[in-house]
């Protein structure tokens, strides 16, 4: 019968930087309909992972290496998500991947929401915590990493959760252009609208807003130590 160190060498040794596995008794604040077990009715555990994200883009004055490493991500994580998928097939364990970066509206609180947090559930699996910018923050990546998740009918022993990592600073709040976080619950329209989209002038599809990631103390982790020395001096 497969470990649960054995499942977590199978994604770190198809790229994964984290991985963490939480059970159901930790999903039972999800809004109706979002729970793992309406997705996947036989669910047991849900296996979180992570890859880190190219911190340098953070640097930069272009916005295109940020918007293309982030759409070039996403694919990586899904095809991760997949081929563990078939890989846990073949031990004999049904598992189902969660699309990483994918919504639908949910009409019945006004929001966009993935058919499984994806942040919710690394939270749940012991990567990280959710910060006041309601992105994860993890202790090794900070803020600079990017989620995948698959849901699966085996019961695994589930990861410790972590301490909160964030001290509601507010500087993310001060630092969005629109406003987006005065509430407990990001306004997401008014994010998504500022955003991304298509800039007017170069007429491309751009990320053009993450000033609640470069303000965040906690956006680099301690293993972008050269990146977080360089972020000091300056």
């Amino acid at each position: 019968m497969l470990e649960r160190e054995t499942v977590k060498k199978i994604l770190f040794s198809l790229g994964a930087d984290l991985c963490g596995i939480a059970n159901m008794d930790r999903f039972f604040d999800a809004p109706k309909g979002y729970h793992p077990c309406d997705d996947l009715p036989a669910c047991k555990s849900v296996i979180s992972f992570a890859c880190r994200f190219p911190a340098g883009t953070l640097a930069c004055k272009s916005n295109i290496p940020y918007t293309r490493s982030r759409n070039s991500i996403t694919a990586k994580m899904d095809a991760m998500a997949l081929d563990f998928c078939i890989e846990m097939e073949k031990h004999g364990v049904v598992c189902v991947p969660v699309p990483t970066n994918e919504s639908q509206w949910d009409p019945d609180t006004g929001r966009w929401r993935s058919i499984v947090s994806q942040k919710h559930a690394a939270q749940a699996a012991g990567l990280g915590t959710i910060g006041r910018h309601s992105l994860l923050i993890t202790p090794e990546f900070g803020s600079m990493v990017w989620l995948g998740m698959v849901l699966c009918e085996r019961e695994f022993e589930p990861d410790e959760l972590k301490e909160p990592l964030c001290n509601h600073c507010n500087l993310c709040v001060e630092a969005c252009p629109v406003n987006a976080l005065e509430q407990p619950e990001i306004r997401q329209q008014a994010c998504f609208d500022f955003a991304f989209g298509e800039d007017s002038k170069t007429q491309v599809w751009r990320i053009a807003c993450h000033k609640c990631r470069d303000v965040c103390p906690y956006n680099l982790g301690n293993r972008n130590s050269i990146l977080q020395c360089r972020a000091e001096i300056q």
